[in-house]
């Protein structure tokens, strides 16, 4: 396997395949492609591989089965179309492309070649979700935040393509439905581009779903919170930690502050404090491991469990979902079985990143913003 581009993601790249090679995994790490002299030097003497400037510079005879692509967006059409046509299967960080245009030309270009092409969206594989996703119902209300302290990588893309693009993916694998309307605002605050977004998204199933995303937040935030009937989920990315809060039938509704708690979007902890008094010692018991501590610090209540109220810690396994992430890759080239995210669901993550990228830029001419916004820039 090869790498092409070792800057802050492919670094990381770097590593985990050097990891499972040190473990017998069956790969070596061979080779990596970067144009930045320093960047190459380093990743040169780390790994003691060899780094070539350019995909043009790769020697013909230079085997390569497999390559992870974590060059800038810009550049993922044409070094991931010169990589298939060579006959590499190929992992591409998100987004596939940066375009849709781009992104079918890859797609047609992986079935005219037979190869692999797996879109890098990473959350796919964080364990908290894999561990929520068999128990997914019907999914009627999604919140989603994910929130970042600004730092100079990735501002070749805004916000939407940077970091809500992989909330956008995970909502449209589990509401599966199509996208009936979407609005959605947003403002660039440090760079030239979109740093911070909000977007509501509806579904033609009535499933609704918000997202905020924002690359100069004081605090680091990755959460998704959906309700189905009678059941509220609550997945922390950054703590790999899944909730699910169950209303048994026959009880009747929830109560009317509790309900108000979960809609606010900041139910966690407040819910946990009402909810954990009431639960009873076992249920406190299966939150405390891994809990928020405002939840698993509160002492039992003796009137017993709160009526019609569950409480569900999904045993999350443990694993780095880059590491996850590679090894289905790899399971996908030596099988040539579909990847677990496929390059039709980048596409179409970016198809809806796009839109609302879209309506942002109607909504800045309607709201007199337009100066401050450019997408292009």
């Amino acid at each position: 396997m090869g790498v092409a581009g070792v800057g802050a993601f492919g670094r990381n790249h770097l590593r985990v395949l050097r990891e499972l090679e040190t473990a017998g995994r069956g790969v070596t790490l061979a080779a990596a492609v970067e144009p930045d002299a320093q960047r190459a030097a380093q990743a040169r003497a780390q790994y003691g591989i060899p780094i070539f400037a350019s995909i043009a510079e790769l020697p013909a005879d230079f085997k390569l089965d497999a390559v992870c692509v974590a060059v800038p967006t810009v550049e993922h059409h044409p070094v991931a179309a010169a990589l298939l046509d060579a006959g590499i299967d190929l992992l591409v960080e998100k987004p596939l492309a940066a375009n849709l245009a781009q992104a079918d030309d890859l797609i047609e270009r992986a079935r005219r070649h037979h190869r692999i092409l797996q879109p890098g969206h990473l959350e796919r594989f964080n364990p908290a979700l894999l561990a929520i996703e068999p128990r997914v119902k019907r999914p009627m209300f999604f919140e989603a935040h994910r929130l970042s302290v600004f730092t100079p990588r990735s501002l070749d893309v805004d916000v939407i393509l940077d970091l809500m693009i992989h909330d956008l993916d995970i909502v449209l694998a589990l509401a599966a439905s199509p996208v009936r309307e979407v609005r959605a605002v947003g403002l660039p605050i440090v760079s030239p581009r979109v740093d911070i977004a909000n977007a509501r998204v509806e579904f033609e199933s009535g499933c609704v779903a918000n997202f905020t995303a924002s690359r100069v937040s004081t605090e680091r935030v990755r959460k998704l919170r959906f309700f189905e009937p009678r059941q509220y989920v609550s997945i922390d990315y950054a703590r790999r930690d899944a909730l699910i809060i169950r209303m048994d039938a026959g009880s009747g509704a929830l109560p009317a502050e509790l309900a108000c708690a979960l809609a606010s979007g900041n139910a966690d902890a407040n819910l946990l404090r009402q909810l954990a008094v009431r639960g009873g010692a076992s249920d406190l018991a299966a939150l405390a491991a891994n809990s928020p501590p405002s939840a698993g610090s509160l002492a039992p209540s003796a009137a017993g469990p709160a009526p019609g109220l569950s409480f569900v810690k999904p045993e999350v396994a443990p694993g780095e979902p880059l590491r996850l992430e590679i090894e289905s890759f790899l399971d996908s080239v030596r099988t040539r079985q579909a990847p677990r995210v496929t390059a039709h669901q980048g596409r179409a993550a970016l198809e809806l990143a796009l839109r609302i990228q879209s309506v942002m830029a109607a909504h800045a001419q309607r709201a007199g913003l337009a100066d401050f916004f450019n997408p292009g820039a």
